[in-house]
């Protein structure tokens, strides 16, 4: 499934009549003599697919923990800006903040609680958008009550949206190795993300887990309405599906584009792709 095409259109439509969701500029990171991000400035626009690609080690998982406040980035600006809303400052914010204002993550490695089910799985991902307190939930209020049976009616929901329903009883560490790759995204966009960042979801995939994960991205950006910034290494995804590609060797960006860009861009192609780009 192409997402490309048409998403490129209404991008380039969204770029000339807003301004990004995310915009980073300059945004440098070290780790003592290392420079694993060098001034690097990226922005995402409204219903994009965006993918951040390069070599082993070039600093995109570090990009990915800065915009997220894992990491706190030497130098430069990160800002966000839900449709319609005025931009909020990432720097300093803690990790449940970020999430709390719309951005959320799947991480390289999979981090699901393997001895709970898939249904409280994605149930967590609900917990920053409860607003019952303490006090609710020592006493169990009637709106303590309520809200909890709307998280498990929605987190279900979200689970039939991903397509594992049929796993909603099952503890995560039994799924299908792709299936726990969905949950996780199930789980992240449990959190009511405007843009959502997915590190190397297609990773240890089979084929047809790809082509489904494909798909599932697509659906996501069209019929949930969030914008997604990947990180990948399998590039028939990523050509497939992205608007627009950020390339980065040694913490700097050296290219972006559109995947027929990216494609025959020298500097990419010694960097990184070399024949792959054709496999």
């Amino acid at each position: 499934m192409c997402g490309g095409s048409t998403g490129l259109k209404n991008a380039k439509q969204q770029h000339n009549a807003m301004e990004p969701i995310l915009e980073v500029k300059t945004l440098t990171m070290d780790f003592g003599g290392l420079r694993a991000l060098d001034s690097l400035d990226l922005a995402v626009y409204q219903n994009e697919i965006v993918a951040l690609i390069g070599p082993n080690g070039a600093g995109k998982t570090t990009f990915f923990n800065c915009i997220t406040g894992l990491f706190p980035p030497t130098k430069g600006e990160m800002l966000i800006a839900p449709p319609g809303k005025k931009p909020t400052k990432l720097n300093g914010l803690k990790p449940n903040i970020v999430t709390a204002n719309g951005l959320a993550r799947t991480f390289q490695n999979i981090r699901l609680f393997p001895n709970m089910t898939v249904l409280e799985n994605v149930m967590i991902g609900r917990h920053c958008r409860l607003s019952s307190g303490i006090l609710g939930a020592a006493f169990r209020n009637r709106a303590t009550v309520l809200e909890e049976e709307k998280v498990v009616e929605e987190s279900y929901a979200m689970l039939k949206k991903i397509g594992l329903d049929a796993f909603v009883n099952d503890f995560a560490k039994n799924l299908p190795y792709g299936a726990q790759r969905r949950l996780e995204i199930a789980r992240a966009m449990a959190t009511d993300p405007f843009l959502l960042l997915l590190d190397e979801p297609a990773a240890g995939m089979n084929l047809q887990e790809t082509r489904e994960l494909d798909e599932l991205i697509v659906r996501i950006r069209d019929e949930e309405g969030i914008s997604i910034l990947l990180i990948e290494h399998d590039m028939k995804l990523v050509m497939s599906l992205s608007d627009r590609i950020f390339v980065v060797d040694y913490g700097k960006k050296i290219a972006q584009g559109t995947p027929a860009e990216i494609q025959n861009n020298p500097a990419v192609i010694k960097a990184y792709l070399g024949e792959e780009i054709d496999a």
